[in-house]
């Protein structure tokens, strides 16, 4: 029985961190589009059609990704205090998904900073789903994975 209570906390962290990280991913292509898209035009999100296939399946792939960390967070604090840990599932997840939106945006256009951007805002989105998560174990939302 203890077992299927941790797998529903799990889903529970995964739920989470998939609507936090897609959130922050909704309001940092908002934030794209208006204010950096002048510096950076390949972050112009078309306004004209927002419900667009690459923009879905960005979205998608984000909300994934925070699934994937809010499981996985959950097991990496434990009951644990040591902020290495939790700065460390931040930056694992957030530089697997920058270094790979730099990867790709060097081989498609040739220059690197506004995939630079990209991959801040990627380390920012995990950064607040894992504040998200660390608040819902506070008020007892979630309940950390034991350590025993």
């Amino acid at each position: 029985m203890e077992l299927m209570a941790e797998r529903v906390e799990s889903v529970k962290a995964g739920i989470i961190g998939g609507l936090s990280v897609g959130v922050a991913f909704l309001f940092i292509s908002v934030i794209n589009s208006f204010v950096l898209a002048k510096y950076f035009p390949i972050l112009i999100l078309d306004k004209s059609n927002l419900v667009n296939l690459q923009f879905l399946l960005s979205s998608a792939i984000a909300g994934f990704s925070g699934l994937l960390f809010g499981i996985t967070y959950r097991y990496i604090i434990r009951t644990d205090t040591n902020p290495h840990l939790n700065t460390g599932g931040i930056f694992a997840f957030g530089l697997v998904r920058g270094l790979t939106q730099i990867e790709v945006g060097w081989n498609y256009t040739g220059t690197i900073l506004p995939f630079l951007t990209l991959s801040g805002e990627s380390i920012l989105s995990f950064a607040v789903a894992a504040f998200v998560l660390d608040t819902a174990i506070v008020l007892g939302w979630l309940k950390p994975f034991s350590s025993t």
